[in-house]
């Protein structure tokens, strides 16, 4: 029936695209952020790409601008890309640059396309999450502003990929990105007697994904600290387990090497490289710090198309630390153990 469930693809397609769907050639990266498509028409559709905020949350203004700039300039459409990116595609080649200068002059740089660093990603964090241990929007805001050149310019080996989680639940994917921005509780969740009682039990027992939740008594349980991974899981089964973390608890890790894209070396998992680093808003410098080490370092000793883990692969951890000057820890470097290989299997590509 017309008006129910979703609106057919066909409906969201710009009219370019429309005319053209499963005729394209090829492609070209004219400049940074700016992308051209050929058909089996001769129709060439160019698409330019702008940075958007790592969460995706616009005010309403922004986005009647941006829906404005659609209207004018792409036919009335636009799409927001995996990463957050806004793409408006079919914008004529003579007005590229005109829309260029207006996004600019709102504030939305444009790059993020080929070796350049792609648009910076995070989960809602604080703003709809209560188990965040850092503010992951505000992280990856400021390591933006520091790499914004990275993002306008091909000024890299291959492209970049920075994400960032409020926790280690990894929302925000930390995990398979170059660098990971990964927040991490300290402390243990503290347990309030009285809102356990309207808990289920067996369900706040079974719900620690490492067992570290165990029975203490009638309606009383306990937590073990040599096996709590301070995940937040308990907190959503029970709000006896609710407000966890702390200020001097709560932090940040950074993790590296992960990818999803089947290219290269294959999918991967990123590894962590620092357990911990403090939360210091606004511009958290000391994690600031550590990511341009990281992006200096391969931009400095990587191959051209060699991505960060791939880079790693080439050079072993030992040289990572050495040429990056992070310290190295036996924590970290023995972090994995044989059941994890199992996990890392993603595809065709078998090796330890």
């Amino acid at each position: 029936m017309p008006g129910i469930g979703i609106p057919s693809l066909e409906a969201s397609l710009p009219p370019i695209v429309k005319r053209n769907y499963g005729k394209w050639t090829s492609h070209d990266h004219i400049r940074p952020g700016v992308i051209k498509h050929d058909a089996e028409s001769g129709e060439a559709c160019y698409t330019v790409r702008a940075a958007m905020p790592p969460n995706a949350r616009v005010s309403t203004p922004t986005m009647r601008m941006l829906c404005g700039l659609a209207d004018e300039f792409s036919e009335g459409f636009f799409r927001v890309t995996q990463r957050n990116s806004i793409e408006f595609v079919g914008v004529p080649v003579g007005r590229i640059e005109e829309l260029i200068a207006r996004l600019a002059g709102h504030g939305f740089p444009v790059g993020g396309t080929n070796r350049s660093l792609h648009n910076m990603t995070c989960c809602t964090g604080y703003m709809h999450c209560h188990l965040a241990a850092t503010d992951p929007a505000a992280i990856v805001k400021a390591i933006s502003e520091m790499l914004i050149k990275e993002y306008e310019t091909d000024c890299l080996p291959a492209g970049l990929k920075i994400s960032g989680s409020g926790c280690i639940n990894n929302c925000g994917e930390g995990s398979c990105a170059d660098i990971g921005i990964v927040g991490v509780h300290r402390d243990l969740p503290p347990i309030n007697a009285e809102k356990l009682k309207g808990c289920e039990l067996p369900l706040v027992i079974s719900v620690c994904p490492v067992g570290a939740i165990k029975p203490k008594g009638p309606g009383m349980v306990e937590i073990d600290p040599k096996k709590c991974i301070h995940c937040p899981a308990c907190s959503v089964a029970c709000a006896a387990f609710a407000p966890i973390g702390s200020a001097n608890g709560d932090g940040v890790a950074i993790v590296v090497g992960g990818k999803s894209s089947n290219t290269g070396d294959g999918p991967a998992l990123a590894k962590m490289v620092i357990p911990y680093l403090p939360n210091n808003p606004p511009h958290w410098p000391e994690v600031t710090e550590v990511v341009r080490k990281i992006v200096d370092t391969w931009v400095a000793n990587a191959h051209r198309d060699e991505r960060v883990g791939e880079w790693i692969n080439r050079i072993g951890w030992e040289k990572f630390y050495q040429r990056t000057g992070l310290k190295m820890s036996f924590k970290v470097v023995d972090g994995y153990d044989q059941r994890s290989l199992e996990y890392v299997r993603s595809n065709v590509r078998f090796r330890w």
